[in-house]
């Protein structure tokens, strides 16, 4: 037994209650539960913002093995409400850590937890879908911790982008980091994108900077006219839009704002909660999927190529089957069929769900940010 570990308790809200021990900040915090199947990677979930109000359990046993770092940061910080795992370890071995995974998890105020059965969690998830949950370390009393649930908001009634995006536009112009040389590339780029920010991952910017992109991101709340009148004048050449957490119908203005965008025939490339958005833009309302798709292990056929990619994922929300009367289908799960992938009819837009960008994750399709540029290439010929 680690002896700074401390006693935590957690409340589900189909009533299960657990004992478990504490190895991040103290407090008590309430969140969605969803559950991770990577094997790797758990700084870059963490800092991931498309896991803003969520609780992450780890399907790995071993959490910790290698420390933290700054250079597996996704953004500025850890949005998760916290992370659970079976076995905690403090101890870690990794030449580039700075700090211990408790370190890092108590200097963002974030918890963690161990000692508890992850595997009865992610069976419970599969059975009975993503539920709410509360955490603590300051209250013990199962019947308190069910009161704290229930007077708090869901997930889905909870604007998250406000808090995950960029307030100012900035220029973002590395690459993918070189291990060689122990720093980030700084590749050419032909093609100007604005990126908008709805929780973007920093190995999709890198990623879009690799493929040839100078790449300026913009903020959430973008005025579209004003992305238009620049459009009009060629200051760039497409519109990216990112990843990012909850539930997209929230984001009213964001979809009108978009909506305008397909209107103005601007070429756009999205991922994740991007690709939601513009299915809901073009009147295709999205739906919740039971447990959601989180790992790093998902295999998606490329309806293209009739190849199977092992695609890292990370959402809740689905777009529907009826999107294929203006879309066609590239990509799809094989775990349950559910759309990955779309290319519309009559525009120049090509959206998808899974993460090409990985981090953490197979890289197998990260060929999708070039496909944007051949895109472009058509737009021109």
């Amino acid at each position: 037994m680690q002896t700074f570990l401390k006693n935590a308790w957690i409340y589900l809200e189909n009533g299960m209650f657990f004992q478990a021990k504490s190895f991040g900040a103290e407090m008590t915090s309430v969140g969605e539960l969803v559950f991770n199947t990577s094997l790797t990677g758990y700084q870059e979930i963490t800092t991931d913002p498309s896991y803003a109000g969520q609780f992450v359990c780890f399907t790995m046993p071993e959490i910790g093995i290698v420390g933290a770092n700054s250079q597996d940061m996704e953004s500025c910080g850890i949005f998760a409400k916290g992370i659970l795992c079976r076995h905690y370890n403090e101890n870690y071995s990794n030449f580039r850590a700075t700090e211990s995974l408790s370190a890092f998890l108590k200097r963002h105020n974030t918890m963690g937890i161990c000692k508890i059965d992850t595997r009865l969690l992610t069976k419970t998830l599969r059975e009975e879908g993503a539920m709410m949950m509360v955490a603590s370390t300051e209250v013990s009393d199962k019947e308190t911790l069910k009161k704290i649930l229930q007077n708090s908001p869901r997930i889905e009634e909870i604007n998250y982008i406000k808090e995950v995006s960029t307030k100012a536009p900035y220029q973002h112009t590395n690459g993918n980091f070189d291990f060689s040389i122990m720093k980030y590339s700084t590749p050419n780029t032909q093609r100007k994108i604005l990126a908008i920010d709805f929780g973007i991952k920093r190995s999709i910017l890198n990623q879009l900077v690799s493929a040839g992109f100078s790449v300026e991101v913009i903020p959430h709340s973008f005025n579209a006219q004003e992305l238009i009148a620049r459009f009009a004048k060629r200051e760039f050449d497409g519109v990216f839009l990112s990843n990012g957490p909850g539930d997209p119908q929230v984001l009213t203005q964001e979809v009108a704002s978009i909506k305008a965008l397909i209107d103005a025939r601007i070429p756009l490339f999205a991922i994740c909660l991007g690709h939601q958005l513009l299915s809901l833009a073009q009147g295709y309302p999205t739906y919740k999927l039971k447990f959601g798709h989180h790992g790093g292990n998902h295999p998606v056929k490329n309806l293209l190529t009739n190849q199977v990619e092992i695609t890292a994922q990370n959402h809740n929300y689905s777009v529907p089957e009826s999107i294929v009367e203006i879309a066609e289908v590239t990509h799809r799960n094989l775990f349950d069929n559910t759309i990955e992938g779309v290319r519309y009819k009559n525009a120049l837009i090509c959206s998808f769900q899974h993460h090409p960008e990985a981090g953490p994750g197979p890289l197998e399709s990260a060929a999708l940010f070039k496909e944007f540029s051949k895109l472009l290439d058509s737009a021109n010929t």
